[in-house]
């Protein structure tokens, strides 16, 4: 079991939280083919956090860090390259995309011993081999947090990604357009290129759909909360305040009602603070919680006052809220959820 201070505090630090088929990205993930012995398409370079890496042949020793997020092993799966992974930390648990929690539960995870960050140790990522490490945020590759460097890395052949967003560790700016960079970037690395934008595409076209139904509707103010998990001094240290959920709440036709309290990710709200603002819905995020449910009709109770307690409006989500390739699912289960009116048949 991971213990959800520590992690969150890795999260408030830049490694913040954190899936679909042909025609539908909401669909199964592809099974893993095999392949990766270079071939057309290759090389591949890709600029990457100031660094140009380039790729003579589809990786097939990666190792995926924890950076408590999912984005980076869903998107691997989604584009159909789970065989490539020989250690894989990532986890919520849980996911919106039929099948996904279980596929990720039964990749190699290396046998790897976490540090204190609750991810793979300096000597323990050399000896894994790797030819591709990916990482959510530069965190990832700090001397200073017990990891392998990049330059460690790159002297054992290793290439190195960090995720859109992820260079200087603050992802308050993240978006969703910034899941579709994590497709593309990784389809160009295993020459999954079609696959990518088929996905892309998808996702696109029912974000589209949702945004006109709810065009036009008033914007109810929505708290957006990791269950049960603390990241700092106050009751409320896990309210999303900046990053792509305000993206996804957007095109739900939502807005953040703790946007404006912080330039940060998250916000460390004192209770007094939650109570005070009118809340018309809640968004819970599972990470690693089994019963995220629980927790939002826990808030609703503690805080009768609300809009969203007397209407009882909320849903819960997971992987789908953050960067990966699945936000079509977030932003589709909140709308429906704000303005339920608007998908009647």
């Amino acid at each position: 079991m991971l213990n959800r201070r520590l992690v969150a505090a890795v999260m408030a630090g830049g490694l913040s939280l954190t899936a679909v088929a042909c025609g539908s990205s909401s669909s199964d993930d592809d099974k893993p083919k095999a392949g990766g012995t270079g071939g057309k398409g290759y090389p591949v370079t890709l600029e990457n956090c100031g660094r140009s890496t380039t790729y003579t042949k589809a990786p097939s020793r990666v190792v995926v860090m924890n950076g408590a997020s999912v984005a980076e092993v869903s998107t691997l799966l989604a584009l159909g390259v789970g065989d490539r992974i020989v250690a894989n930390q990532q986890s919520y648990g849980q996911s919106e995309v039929k099948g996904r929690a279980e596929k990720i539960a039964k990749l190699p995870t290396g046998d790897i011993k976490p540090n204190d960050a609750f991810d793979v140790p300096r000597e323990s990522m050399l000896g894994l081999r790797p030819d591709l490490v990916l990482s959510t945020t530069a965190y990832g590759f700090k001397s200073e947090n017990g990891f392998a460097t990049r330059d460690d890395l790159s002297t054992v052949n290793a290439n190195t990604y960090i995720s859109p967003r992820g260079c200087d560790e603050d992802t308050s700016g993240m978006r969703i357009d910034d899941s579709y960079t994590l497709l593309r970037d990784l389809g160009k690395i295993f020459q999954k290129q079609d696959r990518a934008e088929e996905l892309i595409a998808a996702s696109k076209k029912k974000i589209d759909a949702v945004a006109a139904k709810v065009k036009g509707e008033k914007q109810p103010r929505v708290m957006v909360v990791f269950s049960n998990m603390q990241m700092g001094t106050n009751d409320f240290s896990a309210v999303a305040a900046n990053g792509i959920w305000n993206d996804i709440l957007a095109k739900s036709g939502g807005t953040n009602a703790f946007s404006s309290v912080t330039k940060n990710t998250f916000a460390d709200l004192s209770k007094e603070k939650v109570a005070a603002e009118s809340v018309d819905a809640l968004v819970v995020i599972g990470y690693q919680d089994k019963n995220p449910a629980a927790y939002a009709r826990k808030l609703l109770k503690e805080f009768p006052q609300w809009p969203a307690a007397k209407n009882n409006r909320y849903v819960t989500l997971s992987d789908s809220a953050y960067l990966g390739p699945s936000n079509e699912l977030a932003v589709d289960r909140i709308a429906r959820m704000l303005h339920p009116d608007a998908f009647k048949e």
